[in-house]
């Protein structure tokens, strides 16, 4: 591999708003707004909401286990620079792996998504058209400075939000009685066809599998939710801009998915057609449970209008895969995991070749032009999904161990910049129901009778995920990382000096009280 450019690094251009902008809209994607009808479907209003606010307590988990760490010291490595550092190289080197695909075929679709959804007013149009046009503006748009992408996040994060917020009222008020039939719905729904939905077998077993499934799609549209910690790396004050973008992913959890399914529940049954049928068509506004409900109550302008908030949603999360594949990359390559010259920048602090090496990987969206290659290429992103939830495990390894380190190492919680709740109790929680979330993934691949296609899309990921970790164990010799090893100083002194150095403005006999209480806690 070629020497690594020691001059290279990342710039902390992001903007405090677009850092916040990024924790509160930047994961919302069609796994929300399109992929919960399927969840609604299976297993009915009650288990849904049941199902997102436990995923919702992972994820919030996850988030500040991430935030603790990224405060404390504040790397530009990302996910599998803690797994690195923290557990073992070899975890560090298949986290970024994993991380890095899952977002690079992840592009793929989005931009397979975004000409669908394009054709929903013209289908006479080729969707090569489509992924080409979108392709080239989010690769011009990561080429330039990472202030570019935060600023484009930051506006595509308003549409989002506010089209989650039109949807969520506009369903509300349906269930109020404020509907052209002006019918009140309120819970009855939950009465007739029922809370809880009867899935693959009947009775109690069949309702309990529906929940299940519930879980496991809860988790997919959560998935990313962690993507801001990508960008700590680039974030300006780290230390007080870190927290704040934590506490922004609860507000996250609370209001957009957690109200958001509640409300979806009042207003559409679980056992109608539309919904049903929607749940296997393409991505378009017609797969929307929000616009089905719509549909249902009489409405009939919101369904374009959706349509091209949803082209939004994708654009968004297409825009987000280059920026999170050329970041891993780097973080990878600065670990000595990946080829060297990932680790180079530009002047604006752009890692050029790693946005490039994950635009390539746009070209796998042509494979949906025909129909003889999107089927292999719907297996292909299905096996990589889970991916996104064995990165949720990393961290929170990661984050244990850390505990472990400060613990270990004597360093005091009052030094810690940042604490999160009920830690590292909560850590554990996420990491145990996480874990059987992914054991349990594939359990439909047994029913009614055993398919391997399915179970190979439910578990090659994990099979994937083992292997990166054991082999890089086998070929480089690497040891786990003990409590009393840990370094827990580096990047924490480093950035110290650089925050002195960021701060001028600040009266000198101010700074110097500042460093004297600093010492003496030391």
């Amino acid at each position: 591999m070629l020497p690594v450019d020691s001059s290279s690094h990342l710039k902390r251009g992001l903007k405090k708003r677009q850092v916040n902008m990024l924790a509160i809209a930047g994961a919302i994607g069609t796994g929300l707004i399109i992929g919960s009808g399927q969840g609604l479907a299976r297993g009915g209003p009650a288990s849904l909401l049941i199902a997102y606010s436990i995923t919702g307590a992972i994820i919030y988990f996850v988030m500040t286990a991430m935030g603790e760490m990224s405060a404390f010291l504040p790397m530009d490595q990302g996910f599998s620079g803690y797994a690195d550092r923290f557990v073992d190289p070899a975890l560090g080197f298949a986290t970024g792996w994993n991380y890095f695909f899952k977002y690079a075929i992840v592009l793929a679709n989005n931009l397979t998504a975004a000409g669908l959804i394009i054709q929903y007013w013209r289908p006479d149009l080729n969707v090569a058209i489509w992924i080409t046009v979108f392709a080239v503006v989010i690769i011009a748009i990561n080429v330039l400075h990472v202030g570019s992408f935060g600023e484009s996040e930051f506006v595509l994060s308003v549409i989002k939000i506010a089209t989650l917020l039109m949807v969520m009222m506009t369903c509300l008020v349906i269930a109020l009685g404020g509907g052209p039939s002006k019918e009140r719905l309120g819970f009855r729904y939950w009465n007739k066809p029922g809370a809880f939905a009867e899935y693959l077998q009947p009775g109690p077993l069949g309702k309990f599998l529906g929940f299940w499934a519930c879980m496991v799609q809860s988790c997919f549209a959560y998935t990313g939710t962690e993507v801001v910690g990508a960008a700590f790396g680039e974030t300006p004050n780290p230390r007080r801009n870190i927290p704040r973008a934590v506490q922004q992913t609860l507000w996250r959890i609370c209001v957009f998915y957690i109200v958001g399914v509640f409300l979806l529940g009042m207003v559409i049954p679980h056992d109608n057609d539309r919904l049903v049928g929607a749940t296997k068509a393409k991505t378009s506004a017609a797969a929307s449970p929000y616009v089905i409900a719509i549909q249902l109550a009489g409405i009939s302008v919101l369904p374009d209008i959706i349509n091209g908030c949803l082209l939004v949603f994708v654009i968004s999360a297409a825009n987000t895969d280059i920026y999170v594949g050329a970041r891993t990359l780097y973080s990878l390559a600065k670990s000595h995991q990946a080829p060297a010259i990932f680790v180079r920048t530009t002047g604006n602090g752009v890692p050029i070749y790693g946005v490039a090496a994950t635009s390539a990987f746009a070209l796998l969206a042509y494979l949906n032009v025909a129909k003889s290659t999107s089927t292999v290429f719907g297996y292909f992103v299905s096996l990589v999904t889970v991916f996104g939830t064995l990165n949720w495990i990393s961290i929170l390894v990661s984050y244990i161990q850390f505990t472990k380190g400060v613990k270990a190492q004597g360093i005091s919680i009052s030094d810690m910049p940042y604490r999160g709740p009920l830690q590292p109790y909560g850590a554990y929680f996420a990491l145990i129901t996480t874990a059987l979330i992914i054991f349990f993934n594939g359990y439909n691949a047994f029913m009614p009778s055993f398919r391997v296609s399915t179970f190979m899309t439910c578990y090659i990921g994990v099979f994937v995920y083992l292997v990166n970790i054991f082999a890089w164990k086998f070929f480089y010799k690497t040891k786990m990382v003990t409590a009393q090893n840990m370094d827990l100083i580096t990047d924490r002194k480093r950035f110290e000096e650089v925050e002195e150095e960021e701060t001028p403005s600040e009266p000198s006999r101010v700074r110097k009280l500042i460093q004297k209480m600093k010492m003496g806690k030391h």
